[in-house]
């Protein structure tokens, strides 16, 4: 398996301010992924390109994470670095009035003896995809 790539878009009925504000404290994770039961911030200051944290992902463990293609309420890009896999999350944000429109890009590039298992890691990839859309829209929204 090469590179995957999966996209959805999704519509939260919030500000673009608040929903860039969820997706890049990924401190904050765990409290509305269930797919996240811990994170932590590993650097200080203000939030913005570079930013690093520690997340961890059920099925990976903890996984150090870097903000990258930082434009604020514009997009942004949560990669992880991991020995098995390369790639990164996309969020871009547009405005819709008071709601927000996201676009989601899912990049998985298995690496090493990692590329055997591109099946599951693509039916893993939509999976949290689709998972980690619903739950921010939840949190933002409300049940």
């Amino acid at each position: 398996m090469g590179i995957a790539v999966f996209r959805m878009s999704q519509v939260i009925r919030r500000p673009v301010q608040d929903v860039f504000e969820a997706v890049i404290h990924v401190e904050r994770f765990p409290e509305w992924n269930p797919r996240n039961p811990s994170a932590r911030r590993l650097d200080e200051g203000e939030i913005a390109e570079g930013s690093r944290f520690e997340l961890e992902i059920k099925g990976f463990g903890k996984v150090r994470q870097t903000l990258e293609e930082f434009e604020r309420n514009g997009r942004v890009r949560i990669v992880p670095h991991m020995r098995m896999l390369e790639g990164g999350h996309r969020f871009v944000f547009t405005p819709q009035g008071g709601q927000t429109r996201i676009d989601h890009e899912i990049e998985m590039r298995p690496k090493g003896l990692f590329r055997i298992m591109g099946p599951m890691m693509q039916r893993m990839g939509r999976k949290n995809l689709e998972e980690t859309a619903r739950h921010l829209q939840r949190h933002l929204e409300g049940p």
